[in-house]
């Protein structure tokens, strides 16, 4: 329950307490800045106050974007300031000085919002109107700029992403936002909706699962129906400003969860027809991956940096400018949108193998693409990167204990901290193909090295933000080739659900980071050894178990990562500490 204070004398044929009322808004009258006082003191502390000025004149999606978004501690439109109990203090103080400066006078909103000693949200209004008139010919004149537009019209616009994918924009965006109205008018919930999606796509899955073309069919068009509800849990959201720390959580993990789910269930189908592909499930998988860090690990980088400019950003600025290259250049990195239609389509008129293949090349390609323009850029820019910036790096690497250790011990730095990290990845690779049983252990001992080597100094290097992916690349692939190499039916599977369990971990560090929550505990780092610690553990169990016993161990140590990550992301996105965020994050 939420309260409204409407300050000053009431204003004949006003609507406002009407419009407080259905905004979920208990009403209460005060008719000067003393009484305005005491009422905010008698409100529960648990509640969220408004303030709001008898005389306003505006739409109601103004009020609702001033008062009721829960991401803002303080907020405050023309006429009207909010605060959620925790900036209640500064309300209050402000709200004192008021009335010891002004007593039984009427009390000027407007005055108190700038009299607030903390930092107040002022959302974008548009069109929208949200005025306090001095005269009845300012109201009258309000009131026809009220009527003048259509607040439904551009609550409706404003629920759909500012930027998206083509196939989002022209393919789901024009009705999915219909859908969301339905929604929010019935009462749903962005997270019933996110969870709605989920549970599509796990069927999906199991569709594609059967191996039958009919099962191939169907799974692919309810791909297409997840996604559209995927379209809808967020334009519900925005559309009823309806954000949460457990919608936070769901949305930011659950995209990736239904279409890894979506690829193994191919790789299920597949096997029933005779054809084994969990090696390119798994492969996708660990592509799509090492593009999101790409992506992460370049835009944490960057995202405070000072004097960041560079030819090759003014240049993708101008390409920008000429309306068919920006969605050409959105396409051909094939965000969810159409990498989705594009599995979609792939499983319903071919096969697994085909799908995958299509898969791999159309990301290989984006991630290519991306990255050779991400790395022209950080080498043209002259970018002073923070310190913020590079704690950011440092988690999303997700060292553990023993190349703590190595960081500790060899402090002298043997040079950048990407070409040690390259050096160091070098060496793994070429032992994982050596074809020497041991060849791996050391190359991964040898790794774990260099990476406490890479992050002995923070990364601040022009290249340093390349680090978290290459250890993902490291990690993840040393997995798929061991289990590739051990010949055993089920090893891959098995390695899918391990890479699987610590991608989410890895996930769920960017989303924490990106709400500036930081990143996960120590102890969880610690407990499923970090980056390198699992990388060498592997390694070691495949040169000394025999196949067979080295898919048990994969299985145990996916069961393990899985429980630990799970547990401790569950704790922490329902617990009250946890950011209120909806992840508008980027169209790949």
């Amino acid at each position: 329950m939420s309260t409204a204070i409407v300050t000053g004398p009431p204003v004949p044929g006003s609507s406002l307490e009407g419009d407080l009322r259905a905004l979920g808004f208990e009403v209460r009258a005060a008719s000067d800045t003393a009484e305005a006082e005491a009422l905010l003191t008698s409100v529960p502390a648990d509640r969220r106050v408004a303030v709001v000025d008898a005389r306003f004149v505006g739409h109601v999606h103004a009020l609702r974007l001033g008062l009721t978004d829960p991401r803002f501690p303080l907020a405050a439109i023309p006429g009207a300031v909010t605060a959620q109990p925790a900036a209640r203090p500064a309300l209050a103080r402000a709200l004192a000085r008021e009335a010891a400066a002004g007593g039984a006078t009427a009390l000027a909103v407007d005055g108190l919002v700038t009299a607030l000693d903390a930092d107040v949200h002022r959302p974008e209004l548009g069109s929208l109107v949200a005025a306090v008139p001095a005269d009845p010919q300012a109201r009258n004149e309000a009131r026809q700029a009220v009527a003048a537009v259509d607040d439904e019209a551009i609550r409706l616009k404003s629920a759909v992403k500012s930027r998206d994918g083509f196939f989002t924009t022209f393919f789901v965006s024009p009705y999915s936002r219909y859908i969301a109205r339905w929604c929010a008018r019935r009462g749903l919930t962005p997270n019933q909706v996110t969870t709605a999606s989920l549970l599509t796509a796990l069927i999906a899955a199991a569709c594609a699962a059967t191996g039958t073309r009919t099962g191939f069919v169907a799974a692919g068009v309810l791909l297409i129906c997840s996604f559209v509800l995927d379209c809808t849990d967020g334009q519900l959201a925005r559309y009823s400003l309806q954000y949460s720390t457990l919608g936070a959580w769901l949305d930011a993990t659950f995209d990736r969860a239904k279409e890894y789910a979506y690829y193994a269930g191919l790789a299920l189908g597949a096997a029933r027809g005779g054809d084994d592909v969990w090696a390119l499930a798994l492969g996708a998988m660990i592509l799509q991956t090492c593009r999101h860090v790409v992506d992460f690990s370049f835009n944490e980088a960057n995202h405070d940096a000072t004097a960041n400019t560079s030819p090759t950003a003014a240049l993708s600025g101008r390409l920008d400018s000429v309306g068919w290259t920006v969605w050409v250049r959105r396409m051909i990195v094939l965000p969810i949108g159409e990498r989705w239609a594009l599995i979609a389509v792939l499983t319903a008129l071919t096969t697994p193998r085909i799908t995958f293949y299509v898969l791999l090349a159309g990301c290989a390609f984006a991630a290519t693409y991306t990255t050779a323009g991400r790395v022209l850029r950080s080498l043209t820019r002259k970018a002073r990167r923070t310190d913020r910036a590079a704690r950011a790096l440092f988690d999303l690497a997700d060292n553990g204990p023993l190349a703590g250790f190595v960081s500790r011990t060899l402090r002298a730095p043997l040079g950048s901290p990407f070409l040690v990290a390259l050096a160091g990845v070098a060496v793994l690779t070429v032992s994982l193909f050596s074809g020497v049983t041991w060849a791996p252990v050391a190359g991964a001992a040898v790794y774990a090295l260099a990476a406490g080597q890479a992050l002995a100094r923070p990364l601040k290097g022009a290249l340093d933000w390349l680090v978290p992916p290459l250890f993902r690349a490291a990690e993840y692939g040393t997995v798929l080739v061991l289990a590739s190499k051990s010949g055993v039916n089920g090893t891959l599977p098995a390695a899918f659900g391990l890479v699987a369990a610590v991608a989410y971990h890895h996930y769920d560090t960017v989303y924490r980071i990106r709400g500036d929550a930081g990143a996960p505990p120590a102890w969880l780092v610690r407990a499923v050894g970090g980056q390198e610690g699992r990388t060498l553990l592997v390694t070691a169990l495949a040169a000394v178990l025999t196949a067979a016993q080295f898919k048990a161990a994969l299985t145990v140590l996916a069961v393990l990562v899985a429980g630990l990550v799970l547990v401790e992301s569950i704790r922490f996105w329902v617990s009250a500490g946890a950011p209120a965020v909806h992840d508008e994050g980027e169209p790949a």
